[in-house]
C-alpha cells in the first residue's frame, strides 16, 4: 500500500475519488453488499489502482470512517471558534453538523453499518465526538456557563439531540433543519422542559 506521504498530487486526486465513491456506493446499499469491482468500475479505476491505495474493502471502509469523522469535527471546530461564549458555540457546533450532514447524508448509514462491521470503529467515531464536547463543557463549567454536571453525560445527551434532528429531517426528509426544530432543540438544551413558574 501506498503511503499516503508520498502520494504524487495525481495519486491523492485517485484515492479521494475513490473513497468519495466507496462512500456513495457503501452509504447506499451497505457494506456487505458493495464490492471492490463496483468501486472501481463507478470512480473509472483499474482494480489494480484501488490495490496501489488500499489492501482490501475492510480497509477502505475504515479510511472513509476515519475521514468523515475529521472532516466533520474540522467543520464543526472552525464554526464554533467564531463565538466565545458557550451557549453560541453549541449554537454554531450544531449549525455546523446540519450544514455539514446535508452533504455527507450517506455519513448516517456508514457510521451506523459499523455496528456490524467493527464495533470497535463504531464506538472510536463516538468517543472521538464526545471528545470535543467534554472539553467544551468543562471549560463552560470553569467559566460558570454551565451548571457543573458529569460532563461525559452531558455529552452524549448533546450528542443524541443533534443525532436524531439530522436524522429525522435531513436524512430521512433531505431537507435543512427548520429554524423552529433548531430553536426548540436549543431551547431545551440551554432551559429544559420545566414549565416557566407563574408569579
Amino acid at each position: 500500500m501506498t503511503e499516503n506521504n508520498q502520494l504524487t498530487k495525481k495519486g491523492m486526486i485517485t484515492r479521494q475519488k475513490i473513497l468519495d465513491t466507496a462512500e456513495e456506493i457503501i452509504g447506499e446499499q451497505g457494506y456487505f453488499e458493495t464490492s471492490i469491482v463496483e468501486i472501481t468500475l463507478r470512480a473509472g479505476v483499474a482494480q489494480g489502482t484501488f490495490y496501489n491505495y488500499f489492501q482490501t474493502k475492510k480497509a477502505i471502509y475504515d479510511e472513509l470512517v476515519y475521514q468523515l469523522s475529521s472532516n466533520l469535527r474540522h467543520h464543526i471546530k472552525v464554526a464554533m471558534e467564531e463565538a466565545s461564549a458557550f451557549k453560541e458555540k453549541q449554537r454554531k457546533g450544531y449549525l455546523a453538523f446540519f450544514e455539514w450532514v446535508i452533504n455527507h447524508r450517506n455519513l448516517y448509514s456508514i457510521i451506523q453499518q459499523s455496528v456490524l462491521v467493527d464495533k470497535d470503529l463504531y464506538r472510536w467515531y463516538y468517543e472521538k465526538l464526545a471528545k470535543g464536547f467534554v472539553q467544551s463543557i468543562n471549560e463552560a463549567v470553569s467559566n460558570g456557563e454551565c451548571k457543573p454536571l458529569d460532563a461525559e453525560t452531558v455529552s452524549y445527551c448533546l450528542m443524541g439531540i443533534g443525532q436524531f434532528i439530522g436524522m429525522r429531517w435531513v436524512y430521512w426528509d433531505e431537507e435543512v433543519v427548520p429554524t423552529h426544530v433548531f430553536d426548540d432543540a436549543m431551547e431545551l438544551i440551554f432551559n429544559g422542559l420545566n414549565a416557566k413558574e407563574v408569579k
